[in-house]
């Protein structure tokens, strides 16, 4: 048995604090690629942050038979027509889902399994998103103030950003008309 972490959660905003807590951050200037509109990301501020992340260690990542705790915070705003979003993943074992809980501000949670369908699903507060094994997920904020949401996953789950980099998703959510649609991609 391990020690008790001692993390508390404001369903607030989502923020996380006590101990032990990782917190990673994402500026646009680490979103290169991501964007269909590499001008509009360029014009941007390098350190115009995108998405922070934290997460309650206690299980410790890779550990077999534990959950993490975390939360994203993702700033509103656009590169071109496409919303501020995380970078996205499938988890290096295919086989591990996740629950997303929203506490603050709209978005959308945008799946696509491994035959590279794609689809989303409207996010705002209290909604509850399961995410299945086999199943590559994102989020996008597409509101005017900060997205934020809780996750829950296997501490073994691991993250395989690797894919989405060199092949990205199938759909983009871009802002058309005011909207947030789903474009597929050929």
């Amino acid at each position: 048995m391990t020690a008790q972490s001692k993390i508390k959660v404001d369903f607030a905003t989502g923020n996380l604090s006590g101990h032990p807590l990782e917190q990673s951050v994402r500026t646009i200037s680490d979103m290169k690629g991501y964007y269909l509109d590499e001008r509009a990301r360029q014009s941007l501020h390098p350190k115009q942050v995108v998405y922070r992340v934290q997460i309650a260690d206690a299980a410790r990542q890779g550990e077999e038979g534990g959950l993490l705790l975390g939360t994203t915070f993702i700033e509103p705003g656009l590169v071109g027509d496409e919303y501020f979003m995380t970078k996205g993943h499938f988890h290096r074992h295919r086989n591990r889902g996740e629950y997303y809980i929203t506490v603050a501000g709209t978005g959308a949670l945008i799946l696509m399994d491994e035959t590279r369908r794609t689809a989303f699903e409207t996010m705002s507060p209290g909604s509850v998103h399961y995410i299945p094994f086999n199943t590559a997920h994102r989020v996008a904020n597409t509101g005017e103030s900060v997205l934020a949401f809780l996750a829950c996953w296997p501490s073994d789950a691991g993250h395989d950003y690797e894919v989405i980099a060199s092949r990205g998703f199938s759909g983009r959510l871009r802002k058309i008309n005011g909207v947030a649609t789903l474009i597929e991609e050929p």
